[in-house]
Parts: C-alpha cells; structure tokens; sequence
C-alpha cells in the first residue's frame, strides 16, 4: 500500500566530530547522528512522511536532539524518552573522506528499543526500514528489528556491518533473520556483503544475489561506493550509474542517506528502480557535509543530480 509513510528504527547516538585527527586540545562540533537518524532525514527530504522510532534520555540533551530531528522535518511522535545516557560517539574525516571512529554506547538509553516500543498499526501500512546496527546494540533491540520485519507493509533491511560493534557471525545470522521478509536489502559490495555470506574473496556480486535470493530477499541492491549499484529484483539485474560526488568532505552517513532515500521514494510509489537511482544520487551529494546529517539534499537537489546519469539494464558482468 502507497500511503508516503516511512518509518525507520534504532538508535540516535550524539556526535562529536572533527576535521583535525583526534588529540588532546583539538576543537569538536556538537550534532546528532546514528544510521537511523540518517536515514530518517533522507526519507523525509525525499518527499515520505518519516517517522524515527528510538528512545532518548529525557534531559537537557536529549531535547537538544529532538528538536534537531524535528528540524530535518522528521516525526517525533514514535520517540519514546526515558531516563538514562547518551550514546555518543567521535569522529575525524578528512577530505578525501578518511575517517576515524570511537564509540561510547553500551548500555545507553537508545540500546534499550524494544518490540515494545513499536507502533504497529503504523507499520503496517508503511515503508519500514531497519538495519544491522540495531540487531547489534542489544537483543531487546534486536527483537524490536525482527518484529518491525513481521509487521512492516513493506520492509528494507541495511546490514550496515560494524565490527567494532558485532561479529560477522553475528551480523549474518542478524541478516537471515529477516531476509526472508525484505523487499530490500542492502549490502555493501565487496567487504560487507562477502564478510556476512561467507563469499571467497574471488567471489563476485552475481554469487552474493544468488546467497541473498537463496535466503528469501525479494529485491537486492549492492551498494558499490562510486561505482554505482548493482541492483535484482526478482529475476532482473540492473547496474544503476551513481553520480560523481560533486565535493568530498566527509562521507560518514552516505549509505544511510541511499537506504532513507531509497525506502521515501519507495513509499512514495516510485518503482524500485527509480528510487534507486534517486538514493544513489542523495547519497553522492550526502558527502559534501560534515556529519551524518551535515548535508541531506532536497528531492529537486536529488533528482537534478541523478538526471545527469541513466541506468541501464542487462545482465550483470
């Protein structure tokens, strides 16, 4: 069902990030960020009415961020505040988009999603968007990723691996969870795909679709950076062109920018396709800012720029 609601769940973490390497005395700027932020923001610049379901601290900070989400025309309303600490987590990049990562978030009030926390009615009827990150940070939230699979009208999945925050082991059993309920997934080619299928590094993408259908996934786009991506749906393979990134600042947040966008359009009504395209375009301009967040294109800034491409169909070499 076409109704323009996406609904994106997990865990918003504070962000201190630089341009300078991490050291004592150098200067930081506050923001707020996480994969679910990120792609929430997409979606709603995308033209979806997005809604980010995730719990934060109900304190000084913790509005500081609310009123940011609301500010990238984000619904609050699946917000749930509770009492506890931040998730935070510090960042350097460079402009060749370098970067380096430290996290502080175990046993933060986002961790603590649950299936609880979900608002099922909602679901339902829209575009519902999950990753791998929140399967990772905490079973409860885990739990709250597999029933949203359950419940979504529409589900997309981004394994979004991390493995300073879980095992490949564990990201991929996160992974066949809830392929069989995905009209998306969304792996990076090559590491991310290969580390989670248990793929030979002579592998290539046409084995990683063949795993991914071989475990349920409807449709299966493999992210390959600037390259493009490489996209099934059912028994088509498509190689969607991305658009050069017109400046590089930092390119933190660029595969939640393709995931958001991807699932907007898709509750938009786009065809899987187009909202491909479009999300490998909101995903190269996303790397001109700062942060997660620093930049999120408008749907006119997105289209223009994925114009300047075309996909084309064929089988995938």
């Amino acid at each position: 069902m076409v109704n323009g609601v996406a609904v994106v769940l997990g865990e918003v973490l504070v962000e201190l990030s630089s341009d300078e390497p991490m050291a004592a005395g150098r200067s930081v700027r506050l923001g707020f960020s996480g994969d679910a932020l990120n792609a929430a923001a997409a979606a709603a610049a995308a033209g979806a009415h997005a809604q980010l379901i995730a719990r934060v601290p109900d304190d000084e900070l913790g509005d500081a961020l609310t009123d940011h989400v609301a500010s990238l025309g984000v619904d609050c309303s699946g917000l749930v505040r509770v009492s506890g600490q931040h998730g935070v987590y510090f960042s350097h990049s460079d402009p060749l988009g370098e970067r380096q990562f430290v996290y502080v978030r175990k046993g933060s009030a986002g961790s603590g999603l649950s299936p609880g926390d979900l608002q099922q009615d909602l679901l339902r009827s829209a575009v519902v968007l999950g990753s791998g990150i929140g399967c990772a940070i905490s079973a409860s939230a885990a739990a709250a990723v597999r029933r949203a699979a359950e419940l979504a009208g529409t589900f997309v999945y981004d394994p979004n691996y991390r493995p300073r925050l879980t095992t490949s082991a564990d990201a991929a059993d996160a992974l066949r969870a809830v392929a069989g309920r995905a009209a998306l997934v969304t792996p990076s080619w090559p590491g991310e795909a290969r580390a989670l299928l248990g793929l030979e590094t002579s592998s290539t993408p046409a084995d990683a679709l063949a795993r991914l259908r071989a475990l349920g996934a409807t449709g299966v786009a493999l992210t390959c950076g600037e390259r493009g991506v490489v996209l099934a749906h059912r028994d088509d393979v498509v190689d969607v062109a991305a658009p050069a990134a017109p400046r590089v600042v930092d390119q933190t947040g660029a595969g939640d920018s393709f995931a958001g966008t991807v699932a907007g359009r898709l509750a938009c009504g786009d065809d899987l396709l187009t909202a491909t395209g479009l999300g490998a375009a909101a995903a190269s301009l996303s790397v001109r800012g700062q942060g997660g967040t620093g930049f999120v294109p408008t749907l006119a800034q997105t289209r223009a720029h994925a114009a300047t491409v075309s996909a084309s169909a064929g089988a995938f070499r």
